[in-house]
Formats: structure tokens, C-alpha cells, sequence
């Protein structure tokens, strides 16, 4: 059996027939096996949009060798006498505790918020009712924050790795689609993540781990820079190793790391607000057409750095929805989210400016200084309307003049005209007004689109002082990774560190 890699293009519709008949006419043959290695979209020209795919060919007359794939990430199991305690279910923590399970330790995994089912009534019943549940929304609960986005797969700080190639098959075992194995910009969708997580965390239970939901952590005993004892709203809990993952909205866990001597330092992140426009709108400026058969919307990343400040959009969910998605009751924030279909008529994304706390502070600022300032903004938003979002068009931003009443959004909860220029940061306001009119150039009507909300959780203000693999500094059995961490953003990078750190604590304990 040899073995040949080609690249081949195809109409956005094409059939599993038109496939197959490609590859038999480019190659000359007859009988073949194949398997689509990645797939990505060429829309360069508008007159030509097409699929391009690279695909790995074997057949008896071939002449070629297999192509070379990554190794496989090796978990070394033996039966470990030690108790891991894992903090966050999200990709960092599931994906930590998972593989700290198949290496032989006595794994428990604990979640502040409520598991999967639970928390998607509870947050209908939010975006119904404005009835907030503080262990049950779109920041806490099973999955994490990525249960309820777009649930993209995308990376750009980390190359094809076991780690990654680990996590990707896991997703596609627990009933991911396969197609994430090869697409260029991979998604699951909030309405397939509902189910993977929960079929994650019973593999996870097979395996013998322990996974308590509502239980969230209040402090920890520290003695010499070894962690004791964890207390919890359920009682305490004693560990050999603890790995936290508790994702950037849980300030209080912040807070509770800083009093027991963790160190943080502040850090660039970025603040904007959700920009939302109709998806044939988006469509039509990236394919000079409404709609492409074979195609679910249309997509888009934007960016420029003005004066030295970088402002971009991030987190695009094309035929989304904008959500309301504080983490705490007298808070107001948002976030974007989308179903596998993409299908809904609204396209939505972040756009924000890059910032440091000293620049907002006007001064320089601590670990818990940083916490303070987004924690006041976020409440100064939800003190102008409660839980609507306040919003204006990007004309409105860019000339300042008085919003008016907005209508037809995707976001439940109602939205409430606002100067979000005298809102936002005055740095950012700046930044986003050069930022937007830049954009609007680059992508026809973007001018016409909707500035909805307050996004200050495109990642941590703050950022842990570890050593390698994610042990904090100046502790024995301490470990804090993932989006948490502000060392990683995403669900593949967050997933990535978290694997990272299980297998630095198994070459601990060999």
C-alpha cells in the first residue's frame, strides 16, 4: 500500500461523488482509500469561492510513504496513591483531571456551578425572566464559558500537538463533529457542547474520577507553601496536588489566591463592546452574495493598531446571537454565542482595544487594582440598565450624536440607547473610534452595524507568576492554568495548558 498527499479545489456545494471522482482522475486511480487532512475556504476572489483541500491518498499503486502524523500524547498509568484535586470544569480543568484520572491518581473534579442540563434551563429562564442564578449561567457551571459560544477550535499560539490532537479527539468521541479533525476554523456549537460536556464527564467517571457539581471553593490551608486543605461550601477536602482552573470571571477566587499569597501581576487585555450586524450583510461584504451553497455564513477578523494601540475583533460568532453573560448579579456584561448551523440572522463579534490597568488607573497598579476597575465598569453598566444592554450604532459612536431607540437584536434581554462613549474608557473610546472606522472601510456596511454592551472578558487583567507547566511560584503543589491563569485564551490553548500541567504533575510522582 503507498501513499500520496494532494490539494485539490472544489465548489463550496460539492458531493462525496465529486470528491472522489477528483481524486480518481488527479491520481489515475481506480480503488483508493482517503482522508481529508484540512479544509479551508478560499475566498480571495468573489468570482471563485471554493473549498480547498489537502487529502492523504493510499492505494496499491501508489509509491509513496505514509505521511508522518504527530505522536500521540502518552499518559503513563499505574495506580498512583495520591489525591488530585481539580478546580473548574472547563477545557483547562476537565482535560487536566481527565488525564490526571487515566494516569492512576485518585482524581476529584469540582464545579461552583451546576451541571450542563440544569444550567441551560437556568439560563433561559435569565434570558426570560432576568431571574439571575449566581451558580448557574453563562460564566459558571459544566464546560465552563465555552459551553455556551461558538465553541471554536481555533488556536493561534499553539501548533498541531498531542495535547491538542488529544483534546480534539476526545470532542469527536464524545459526539463532537468529525469534520473538526481537518477544518481550518474548526467549531462545535453551543448546542453540541451541551451534549459533549456531559458525555465527557461520563467517560471521566468510567475512569473511576470523582465530580461534584454547587461546590464551590472558599479558601485554602497553606502551610509552607504546601497546600493542606481546600474549604468549600460542602466541606473540606485534603489534596497531594491542587490544579486550579477557575476561568477569568471568578474574581472572588482571585481575590482568595492573592490572601493566601499567590503572586498576580497585571497585565494587556482589552475592552470594547459586541458589534452586531444582519448576516447577509456580513455575507455579502465577504462573497459578494447573500448566501453560498455549502457554506453556513460568512465570517470575519478585522484589526488594526493606530498610535501604537491595537484594536480588533475577536470572538466572531456569524449567525449567532449576542448573550448576557456576567458571572455576578450586579454586573453587566456581554458575549456572543452560536448554534452548529449558524443559522440565526444576526453575525456578531467583540471589537476592542488592547489596554493595560496602569494606562486606566492612570498609575501603576497592583494584581488586585486591575480586579477592582473591571469589577466597578462592569457594575457602572448594569447600574445604567440593569440587565439590557446599552447600545448604539456605529454611526452614532463614531459622530457622537445622541442614540435613539434600537430595535432588531438578537440579544434576549432587551437593549437601552447609550453614549457608549462616555461610557467606555476614555483610551478605548479613542482607540475603538479609529478602530471602527478603519473596519468600515475594510468590510462594506460595517458602518451600519450595532455597538451592543460591555465585553471586558476577552481575557484576564491579571496574570499568575508560575514556573514551567503551571506550578505557582513559591508553592509545592499549586497549580493555576487556563484562561484563569492569563496564560491562555480559548478553549484549545486553555485545554493545552491544562494538559501541560497534569502531565508535569505525573513526572512528579513517576
Amino acid at each position: 500500500m503507498g501513499f500520496e498527499q494532494i490539494t485539490i479545489n472544489l465548489p463550496t456545494d460539492y458531493t462525496d461523488e465529486q470528491l472522489k471522482s477528483r481524486i480518481a482522475k488527479k491520481l489515475g486511480l481506480k480503488s483508493f482509500t482517503y482522508q481529508i487532512e484540512r479544509k479551508s475556504l478560499d475566498a480571495r476572489k468573489k468570482s471563485n469561492i471554493h473549498w480547498q483541500l489537502h487529502i492523504a491518498v493510499a492505494a496499491d499503486e501508489l509509491k509513496g510513504s505514509a505521511p508522518q502524523h504527530a505522536v500521540p500524547l502518552n499518559i503513563p498509568h499505574r495506580r498512583r496513591n495520591k489525591k488530585i484535586v481539580v478546580v473548574g470544569s472547563g477545557p483547562a480543568g476537565f482535560f487536566a483531571a481527565s488525564v490526571l484520572q487515566k494516569a492512576g491518581f485518585q482524581t476529584t473534579l469540582l464545579e461552583r456551578g451546576t451541571e450542563v442540563d440544569v444550567r441551560a434551563r437556568d439560563i433561559d429562564r435569565f434570558e426570560r425572566t432576568g431571574q439571575f442564578s449566581p451558580l448557574s449561567n453563562y460564566a459558571f457551571g459544566e464546560g465552563g464559558a465555552g459551553t455556551f459560544s461558538d465553541g471554536k477550535l481555533t488556536a493561534r499560539s499553539v501548533s498541531t500537538t498531542a495535547e491538542k490532537d488529544f483534546m480534539i479527539a476526545s470532542y469527536i468521541q464524545a459526539g463532537a463533529p468529525a469534520e473538526i479533525s481537518y477544518m481550518a476554523h474548526p467549531h462545535v456549537g453551543s448546542d453540541n457542547l451541551r451534549v459533549v460536556v456531559k458525555n465527557l464527564r461520563a467517560a471521566f467517571q468510567r475512569d473511576g474520577g470523582i465530580f461534584h457539581f454547587e461546590t464551590l471553593l472558599q479558601d485554602l490551608i497553606v502551610r509552607d507553601g504546601v497546600v493542606q486543605q481546600l474549604v468549600t461550601a460542602n466541606g473540606a477536602i485534603e489534596a497531594d496536588e491542587l490544579l486550579i482552573a477557575c476561568g477569568h470571571s471568578a474574581y472572588e477566587t482571585y481575590r482568595l489566591l492573592i490572601r493566601r499569597g499567590v503572586l498576580f501581576r497585571p497585565k494587556n487585555f482589552a475592552i470594547g463592546s459586541r458589534v452586531e450586524h444582519p448576516q447577509v450583510l456580513i455575507n455579502r461584504g465577504q462573497w459578494g452574495r447573500e448566501r453560498l451553497p455549502g457554506v453556513k455564513a460568512a465570517e470575519y477578523r478585522l484589526t488594526c493598531r493606530l498610535a501604537g494601540r491595537p484594536v480588533y475583533t475577536f470572538c466572531m460568532c456569524p449567525g449567532g446571537m449576542v448573550v448576557p453573560a456576567t458571572a455576578y448579579a450586579d454586573a453587566n456584561i456581554v458575549n456572543g454565542m452560536s448554534l452548529y448551523p449558524r443559522a440565526d440572522q444576526f453575525a456578531n463579534a467583540a471589537c476592542v482595544a488592547g489596554v493595560h490597568p496602569d494606562e486606566l488607573l492612570g498609575r501603576e497598579s497592583s494584581a488586585a487594582d486591575a480586579l477592582d476597575y473591571v469589577s466597578d465598569l462592569e457594575r457602572r453598566f448594569y447600574d445604567y440598565s440593569g440587565y439590557k444592554a446599552p447600545s448604539c450604532s456605529i454611526r452614532d459612536f463614531l459622530t457622537q450624536r445622541e442614540p435613539s431607540q434600537t430595535s432588531g437584536s438578537s440579544y434576549p434581554l432587551g437593549l437601552e440607547p447609550a453614549a457608549l462613549w462616555r461610557m467606555l474608557p476614555a483610551v478605548v473610546i479613542d482607540a475603538m473610534r479609529a478602530g471602527l472606522e478603519e473596519f468600515s472601510k475594510k468590510l462594506p456596511g460595517y458602518e451600519s452595524g450595532m455597538l451592543i454592551g460591555l465585553e471586558s472578558k476577552t481575557s484576564a487583567p491579571i496574570q499568575v507568576v508560575r514556573e514551567r507547566h503551571g506550578l505557582c511560584t513559591g508553592f509545592a503543589n499549586l497549580y493555576l492554568v487556563g484562561e484563569g491563569s492569563g496564560w491562555a485564551g480559548g478553549i484549545i490553548s486553555s485545554g493545552v495548558d491544562g494538559i501541560r500541567a497534569a502531565m508535569a504533575i505525573i513526572g512528579r510522582h513517576q
